[in-house]
């Protein structure tokens, strides 16, 4: 064994890393954003009773305005997409973040609007449409996310997916003189799922046969790399001073590939509950939307 083996495997996650860092920083926004959320709502639940708005007058009127209009806006992303000379006004990703932001803050000047009670018939139809179009978007969003570059980029591809498993699996050859066996699991799994590059497709079961089994074969790939290190290293110094280092780079690839593995698996499942998620959104939106103009108008005629 020479050192350049040793080095390889340090410098096979690189780009996993740099992709894994870019998922943890959305993630910790996205958590960041729903923990304000969810702490903005218990407070207002809990100061209700204290009827610092009412939803006829003053602040909790014109919250209501500020939020039905928000929730109105809402229309400006679907039809940014459908009408041309909107594609001049900005790119698509400002204007889903917008569409995002608006959908969250919209209920939630609703919710303090209403002083969290539930009014009048029509008044309850309009919020219970409104937290089915707010949770359904949440929902929608982390399908979205599953198939797009990040939460704001472009569409991705089964394609593209391969694309970057191939090349990840290229670098773990470096990885072949000391783990054999581990290359070799690797190379089933990642043919396994290049196989499908023609139809586009994996299928509703192989992903959740992936899913469900995602850990396991996470777990078992380690395990496999640690029998085969221990074995190098009882044949080689080299391997032996720098057993730690390697498996811990080792365990990085692992998790890395088979979090990438995952994303190819998974594609085509999320792909389909993201546009049967679009057939049930619009309606439940049309809903929020003629249910509020009832609302308005029940309000300010009665």
């Amino acid at each position: 064994m020479n050192e350049t083996v040793i080095e390889r495997p340090i410098t096979a996650t690189e780009t996993g890393r740099a992709n894994q860092t870019g998922r943890k920083g959305r993630k910790g926004n996205s958590f960041r954003t729903y923990a304000l959320l969810t702490l903005a709502v218990v407070v207002g639940f809990m100061i209700r009773e204290y009827d610092l708005i009412t939803p006829e007058e003053g602040v909790g009127y014109w919250l209501g305005i500020i939020g039905g209009s928000a929730m109105l806006l809402l229309l400006l992303y679907p039809l940014r997409k459908r009408i041309r000379l909107l594609h001049r006004l900005g790119a698509t990703r400002h204007w889903f973040r917008m569409h995002m932001w608006l959908g969250l803050i919209g209920p939630l000047l609703i919710l303090y609007h209403c002083n969290f009670e539930l009014g009048s018939f029509n008044s309850k139809v309009a919020l219970y449409c409104m937290l089915l179009v707010a949770g359904s978007g949440i929902i929608g969003r982390h399908f979205y996310a599953a198939i797009h570059k990040g939460l704001y980029g472009r569409k991705t591809s089964l394609r593209e997916l391969q694309k970057e498993l191939a090349t990840s699996m290229e670098k773990s050859h470096g990885l072949a003189n000391l783990m054999p066996q581990l290359v070799d699991r690797l190379d089933k799994m990642s043919d396994e799922l290049q196989g499908c590059a023609v139809v586009q497709t994996l299928g509703v079961r192989r992903s959740l046969r992936w899913t469900f089994t995602y850990f396991f074969t996470r777990v078992s790939l380690q395990l496999t790399a640690r029998r085969e290190l221990r074995a190098a290293a009882q044949t080689s110094d080299i391997v032996a001073q720098n057993y730690r280092r390697i498996y811990r780079t080792t365990s990085r690839y692992i998790a890395d590939y088979t979090r990438l593995m995952g994303r190819v698996a998974q594609f085509s499942f999320y792909e389909r509950l993201f546009a049967l998620w679009h057939i049930l959104h619009l309606p439940f939106f049309l809903m929020m939307v003629l249910s509020a103009l009832v609302h308005v108008l029940a309000v300010h005629m009665y």
